[in-house]
């Protein structure tokens, strides 16, 4: 499928007319496999405004840069996943309620980010309102929508968690890492469930992901509903959709629905996206016809495609080897939670692998990424202890390349052919479907759902504009449609208008720094930055307080920068400048402030160094009196 941008939608080849009733009336179009024909009447909408209205402010609140919302609007605060993929979290405000949907990291790179090991949403506004907070509701299992949990909870006050039985255990699961932390106070719920959280009703609904347990919410208020899909794609074939989805989303549209914040991960690729089903017979056809031994390096949160995948083993007889923290949790995780039994002796050790023919056995491997420390990099680069490639084996890579991580899978995929065995991959074969509906999908389900006002939510800045204009091309006016930033509050007043208010919620990052979790000073991550790439530079200068000279020749040390022995001119330099700048500093003062001295040195030598050599070593002076 080519991949670009699709803004413009084939209403005659799909149901993706946006069919709307009378806002008020209750009127429900039934929702059809033909595609929906487009009526003439128009509703009279409201415009957005921007206008700020007067602050609101508590009597020794302290709060003092945000307003509370006035007693009847609604605000909405996306707090993450607005402005990138990942660290998902939304909050929903009504009176004395709010409710979280969603508490997910985002990966770091180490280019961007070094030395970090996550990024967290800012819950700086929840901190200060955590009385408030009636619950955290999480769509699904995966890491970018229950990744922050352990960092986040004691920090808004520790409230109950809501979520479908696979997702409450694999939250469960994750907190065995964090056995200092709280206890986490757990509901379950299903698809269907509605349940009261403050004087707010939220209805479960299931929606189609890569994973199952995935559920949108339908949270009640007096204005209408306000829908939160979570990642979301559609089961269809060849562009309709299933009965399943014709019953989900044909019964929300019933519904007084007000607005609608939907997935935006996908919506730049056109059309719809490959059924899991068309993945289920590609691999088929390759664990049955594969002579040698298969690896195949997936996603481990791929619950579905894992258990399949171990299911077609046991119908052609092969035996399956897990490898990898990740996939050997989540199969455990699905025996628990009875998704799947697999037969006995099914499953063995990569020890055993020699007990068996080559061709009876299928690795399912995690490192599809090409992570460092993931096993099939690991046996890419001859470092597994038991499980050593060669020609005979077919490596197949089940995952799309995640953006970012286009220069790992390629070294992967370089290690990997240097054993000259078979690699099939997404490019050349249907092994992999995404989790995220494209624009076709999208825009079906905006049309199903019929809200007055939509929120693109769920990716970056582009994919949400691009995510508003394929809603503008189905129908909804341009001024019902808000396209936010990460802090900005959006609030819906009991006369149906939406505005976005100029204060802004905290945004600044929050980061997870070995043990550490706080707002990272950018100075931090700059420093590392330049650590990284130009190395330091230290000069020591040992001067005597009563004479203003030095006692000796600095010394310097240097790391990451130069190859000192080869470089005896740039170092006799440094150090002439060294002695030139903290002698003819300090003996103009009278006491000496060290502080100027250390500052005009590493002005100085820095000066120099970068004239030399083109680069900016971060120099660090160290001035002892004695």
């Amino acid at each position: 499928m080519e991949n670009k941008t699709n803004t413009n939608i084939d209403t005659k080849k799909s149901p993706l007319t946006r069919v709307r009733k009378p806002y008020h009336t209750g009127q429900s179009s039934k929702p059809t496999k033909m595609a929906a024909k487009k009526i003439g009447t128009t509703n009279k909408r409201t415009s957005t405004t921007y206008k700020n209205p007067k602050k609101n402010i508590v009597p020794g609140d302290n709060r003092k840069t945000v307003k509370i919302p006035d007693s009847d609007n609604i605000r909405i605060i996306p707090l993450g996943g607005f402005e990138e993929v990942g660290k998902n979290m939304i909050a929903v405000e009504y009176k004395n309620d709010i409710l979280v949907f969603d508490a997910g990291v985002q990966f770091t790179s180490e280019e961007s980010t070094p030395g970090i090991d996550y990024i967290l949403p800012n819950t700086r506004y929840l901190e200060e309102r955590k009385d408030k907070i009636k619950g955290i509701i999480i769509t699904h299992g995966h890491l970018d929508h229950i990744g922050g949990i352990p960092f986040i909870m004691e920090r808004i006050g520790n409230p109950t968690l809501y979520g479908s039985y696979l997702t409450t255990l694999m939250i469960k699961k994750r907190m065995e890492e964090f056995p200092q932390k709280p206890k986490v106070n757990y509901v379950e719920v299903e698809a269907g469930e509605k349940i009261k959280l403050g004087d707010l009703k939220v209805k479960f609904f299931p929606v189609t992901h890569s994973i199952p347990g995935s559920l949108g919410s339908s949270i009640e208020t007096p204005q209408g509903n306000i829908v939160i899909t979570g990642d979301v794609k559609l089961e269809h074939e060849d562009g309709i959709p299933s009965d399943k989805e014709l019953k989900t989303w044909g019964d929300l549209s019933k519904d007084n629905n007000l607005l609608l914040i939907a997935d935006s991960t996908n919506v730049e690729k056109p059309g719809y996206s490959m059924p899991e089903k068309i993945v289920y017979d590609s691999i088929e056809q390759i664990i049955k016809n594969t002579k040698g031994r298969l690896i195949i390096g997936t996603f481990a949160s791929q619950f579905e495609r894992l258990i399949k995948i171990i299911a077609i083993a046991e119908k052609y007889g092969k035996k399956i080897v897990l490898e990898g923290r990740g996939i050997k949790t989540n199969i455990e995780i699905a025996k628990i939670s009875k998704l799947f039994v697999p037969k006995d002796g099914t499953i063995i050790q990569s020890n055993d692998i020699e007990s068996y023919p080559a061709d009876r056995i299928v690795i399912l491997a995690t490192g599809s990424q090409g992570e460092e420390f993931a096993a099939l990099m690991r046996m890419s680069i001859k470092q597994h202890k038991n499980i050593f490639l060669n020609q005979r084996d077919t490596v197949v890579l089940s995952s799309s390349i995640i953006p970012g991580n286009e220069i790992s899978v390629r070294r992967l995929e370089d290690n990997l052919y240097r054993h000259d065995l078979k690699i099939i991959h997404y490019r050349v074969a249907d092994v992999h479907s995404t989790g995220h509906g494209n624009a076709q999908e999208l825009a079906w389900i905006n049309t199903q759902i019929g809200a007055k006002f939509f929120m693109p939510g769920y990716g970056h800045h582009s994919m949400l504009k691009v995510h508003a204009e394929i809603a503008k091309s189905i129908g909804v006016p341009a001024e019902n449609i808000i396209v936010p930033d990460n802090g900005n509050l959006v609030e819906i007043d009991k006369n149906n208008k939406i505005k976005v208010l100029k204060e802004k919620a905290p945004v600044g990052l929050m980061m997870v720094d070995g043990f550490s979790i706080g707002d990272m000073q950018e100075v931090v991550i700059r420093d590392r930055q330049n650590l990284a790439q130009d190395g330091i530079f230290v000069v020591i200068a040992t001067l005597d307080l009563s004479t203003g000279k030095l006692r000796k020749s600095p010394d310097i040390i240097s790391r990451g920068f130069i190859y000192l022995r080869e470089s005896k001119e740039l170092l006799k330099q440094a150090r002439h400048i060294t002695k030139q700048t903290v002698e003819g500093t300090s003996q103009k003062m009278k006491p000496i402030d060290f502080d100027i001295v250390k500052k005009e040195v590493t002005d100085n030598v820095a000066r120099y160094l970068f004239q030399t050599t083109n680069k900016k070593p971060m120099v660090i002076p160290v001035i002892l009196g004695v």
